[in-house]
């Protein structure tokens, strides 16, 4: 009798457990993602779609992977120029996409006259300022559709019949009633795969295909925004929420960032959910990349960043010149996240293809002595050295350039930049 009772209770002890365990675990999953709203879905389904390219060969996603951090993640490009072919074949910009992640917390670009610093818009230069959408977000997703050497659609009008005609799982009209109450011509369908064509609508279809082409920017913006995007889910938020605790390697890392690597001045920590990013602008006196495609056509080519953005727009020779060469502070936010096997490159340009290429040339920029020619990082980790910085003017040299880090030290910082990607799981 008492062995049967024993046997119970054991068993009784064991379903309790296993009862404790499941509570437990339960406890420690992550929560199931939030569901997209109709307007995100929609943004989404924009987002991924090839179809809204010129050869229907380039969505978004293909310079912004998720799996990526929300940047490129092709290794063709990445090793060398950094800067993604468009939907032609042979066509490329000059620069590195920046993250998609994060890029709807920007503020409305602005001059802040107490800080004496021109703050927020989109893009490296900032010329997605967000003044026309109320979102720097929404302004920058209007870009690339248009632009020859992305998506390459020569008529917002085209970008409008695609997302129209296309089977979304939210259809465009179910979040925007009305968008798509347009009497499009015979053979827009022909025309929009034809470079230079522009759609001949009525004043009033042209104007009904405008206020549509905002809202496709808008709702790319909404789905930026959503938790699938901005998902705060790197072990530095575990750690924040006591969750997970940092190891010795990478608490030396934080302090480092916060301390002797100057890193927080300018990539911002404090708080729930900070952005590692102040969202202003820097000239770090990167090199520039000598296997950019930009140079193949153009050998002279200067990237002016903010100070061209500023030119463009009219600002007086004394403004625009104190930007020249300063590009807008990414944030940190998935600064590692990559599939295996693919390279990610780092600054504007690309030029540096690893965290501690580019933390040991913050630390040594300005004791190491200058390269004899354009090397590429790899060649200048290999011989000690760093190239010229492709733009000298306005350079910072308070923040980086002769830190004084070990190399212990510096390694201790990429373990807590690696802290930073979304997706950990506690």
């Amino acid at each position: 009798m008492k062995r049967f009772q024993l046997i119970g209770g054991l068993a009784l002890f064991g379903a309790v457990l296993l009862l404790l365990v499941g509570v437990v675990s339960a406890a420690k999953s992550p929560p199931p993602p939030e569901p997209l709203a109709p307007v995100e879905a929609l943004g989404k389904a924009i987002f991924f779609d090839e179809n809204l390219s010129l050869n229907r060969n380039q969505s978004c996603a293909t310079c912004h992977a998720p799996e990526a951090g929300w940047v490129g993640a092709k290794n063709i490009f990445n090793e060398a120029g950094s800067v993604y072919e468009g939907s032609i074949a042979g066509a490329f910009g000059d620069r590195k996409p920046p993250s998609a992640a994060y890029a709807t917390t920007s503020p409305i670009f602005h001059y802040d006259e107490k800080a004496g610093l021109w703050v927020g818009g989109n893009f490296w230069d900032g010329r997605a300022t967000g003044n026309r959408l109320g979102n720097p977000a929404a302004d920058q997703a209007q870009g690339p559709f248009l632009n020859p050497v992305e998506q390459a659609l020569s008529d917002s009008a085209c970008v409008v019949y695609r997302v129209c005609m296309a089977d979304y799982p939210v259809d465009m009209t179910e979040v925007y009633p009305g968008a798509c109450n347009i009497t499009w011509p015979a053979g827009t369908d022909t025309a929009c795969g034809v470079e230079g064509s522009v759609i001949g609508l009525s004043p009033g279809d042209r104007a009904t295909s405008n206020m549509a082409y905002d809202s496709i920017a808008l709702a790319i913006a909404a789905y930026e925004d959503s938790r699938e995007a901005n998902a705060y889910s790197s072990k530095f938020d575990a750690v924040y929420d006591k969750q997970a605790k940092m190891t010795k390697l990478e608490k030396k890392g934080y302090n480092i960032f916060r301390g002797k690597g100057k890193c927080s001045l300018c990539h911002l920590d404090k708080g729930a959910d900070p952005l590692f990013t102040d969202y202003t602008f820097d000239n770090l006196g990167i090199p520039k990349n000598p296997e950019n495609p930009v140079y193949q056509g153009n050998p002279d080519f200067v990237d002016p960043g903010l100070g061209g953005f500023l030119m463009n727009s009219g600002y007086d020779e004394e403004i625009y010149e104190a930007e020249w060469g300063k590009h807008k502070v990414p944030t940190l936010r998935n600064v590692a996240l990559a599939p295996d096997g693919v390279v990610k490159a780092y600054g504007h340009n690309g030029y540096f293809k690893s965290l501690y290429g580019i933390v040991h040339f913050y630390n040594t920029r300005d004791i190491l002595p200058e390269c004899p020619g354009d090397y590429t990082e790899a060649e200048a980790l290999a011989a000690n050295c760093w190239p010229a910085p492709e733009v000298m003017e306005n350079m910072n040299t308070a923040e980086l350039g002769n830190l004084r880090l070990t190399y212990a030290e510096e390694m201790a910082l990429v373990a807590f930049l690696e802290m930073l990607d979304d997706g950990y799981l506690p």
